[in-house]
């Protein structure tokens, strides 16, 4: 790997790292900014606030990388993405001097989310483009991501105990960071490269990918790839179903951490905003600084080991959290959450790129980020309700053992994954893989 690619990981991984930050922090201080928005400040309100972005980002990333593979451009769309986010957050901060109720707060999420899950999703994508390892790649963007995650929970809970706005002014600022940096990056995505131009043109990049992407199938008819037809090609793979399914649960639990997390070392352990964000690091701290070595790890042992054995570990110490009498051990607890977090986050996600085609990446790692969102919908809703009707420690049982399931449900098939066997997918016959 050359010195210019390296700088382009380390461009991209920062990139990756903006995003996550722009949107970690909101979450320490969401109760304070949802009522000085016009909302209630309770759970219920606070989970809905997250959940209108999700929804958003379920929607819109695989259309995204569709996109983007058949255009044969990134760059230009990650920047449109940040650009858009950087509006949606400057108009959530004029809400509570336009007077707008909580039902447009939530609209502008939506459309934030729309926006924002481009950059970030495709910016993930450029890193699966750089090669020199696949492990290695996403290990950046694992670290990117958690280290983001660690700072904006740290930073946006400081933000918030001196203005619940602040956090969203913080976040703007960063998509904006975002459009500068990857602008300056090389688009490496296959169609970019067989069309030999730069990524400054949208609609010239539509032209080639036309020109460049349209094959003759074997009845003469012409197969020009389209978004549609990208969308088809990822879905129709079933090995890709494997890491999505452990990529729903890991991002679950994520979201499970960012709202009823926030919440109970809130309410029981009676701490504010910066307080809950410097316990929630505990966890996205060793998940970030472990991310990079732990992707090389996965490449040198296979993933088997990290995916399933992490993810069982993993599951254990969720519900270590719960159980955890004192703030000291759950404190303690979070730091092992965030270790075997590590272990599993980059395998999953160098799962996606061994399967997924050179010309399909844009559009896999878009599903791959489609069912992360649904994996955090997942965890607002399933840890917000169990909360609210079982009780904390009973929603960190629900949460761990769900980890745990798809560990041991899914353990032959990511086996048969990464010993590069063909995989069964309960209706789907291996044929069709």
């Amino acid at each position: 790997m050359n010195d210019s690619a390296r700088r382009e990981r380390l461009t991209l991984a920062l990139s990756v790292w903006a995003v996550l930050v722009s949107q970690v922090l909101l979450y320490p201080g969401v109760s304070d900014l949802v009522r000085a928005l016009g909302g209630a400040g309770d759970l219920d309100a606070g989970m809905w606030f997250l959940v209108s972005e999700y929804a958003a980002f379920v929607v819109f990333a695989g259309l995204w990388g569709a996109l983007s593979d058949a255009t044969g451009r990134r760059v230009p769309l990650i920047v449109v993405g940040a650009v858009g986010g950087v509006a949606c957050y400057l108009l959530l901060s004029a809400v509570p001097s336009l007077g707008v109720g909580f039902g447009g707060v939530l609209l502008i999420r939506v459309v934030g989310g729309a926006f924002t899950i481009g950059a970030f999703s495709l910016s993930m994508t450029m890193l699966m483009d750089l090669g020199g390892g696949n492990g290695r790649n996403m290990g950046a963007a694992g670290i990117a991501i958690g280290l983001g995650a660690a700072v904006g929970s740290v930073v946006g809970g400081r933000l918030s105990t001196a203005d619940p706005l602040a956090p969203v002014y913080g976040a703007a600022v960063l998509l904006g960071l975002v459009a500068v940096l990857t602008a300056t990056v090389t688009d490496r995505s296959p169609g970019a490269e067989r069309s030999g131009s730069g990524a400054s043109d949208v609609a010239a990049a539509d032209t080639n990918s036309r020109d460049d992407l349209g094959t003759n199938g074997p009845d003469g008819t012409d197969e020009r790839a389209g978004a549609r037809k990208v969308l088809r090609k990822v879905v129709d793979r079933p090995a890709l179903r494997v890491p999505y399914a452990f990529g729903f649960i890991d991002r679950l639990t994520a979201g499970f951490f960012s709202l009823v997390g926030i919440y109970y070392f809130r309410d029981v352990f009676g701490l504010d905003a910066f307080g809950a964000g410097l316990v929630l690091a505990m966890f996205f701290g060793p998940f970030a600084l472990l991310q990079y070595p732990m992707g090389v790890l996965s490449d040198r042992i296979g993933r088997f080991l990290p995916v399933v054995v992490g993810s069982i570990l993993y599951g254990v110490s969720i519900v270590v959290v719960g159980a955890s009498p004192s703030l000291t051990l759950a404190a303690g607890a979070m730091v092992l959450v965030g270790v075997f977090g590590a272990l599993v986050s980059p395998a999953t996600m160098a799962l996606v790129t061994d399967i997924a085609d050179a010309d399909e990446r844009g559009a896999a790692m878009g599903g791959f980020n489609i069912f992360g969102s649904l994996g955090f919908l997942t965890g607002f809703l399933l840890g917000g309700s169990s909360a609210e009707l079982l009780g904390y420690f009973e929603a960190f049982v629900v949460v761990g053992f769900t980890e745990i399931g798809i560990a041991l449900v899914a353990s032959r098939a990511v086996r048969r994954l990464a010993t590069g066997e063909s995989v069964a997918v309960p209706g789907v016959s291996e044929a069709d893989d």
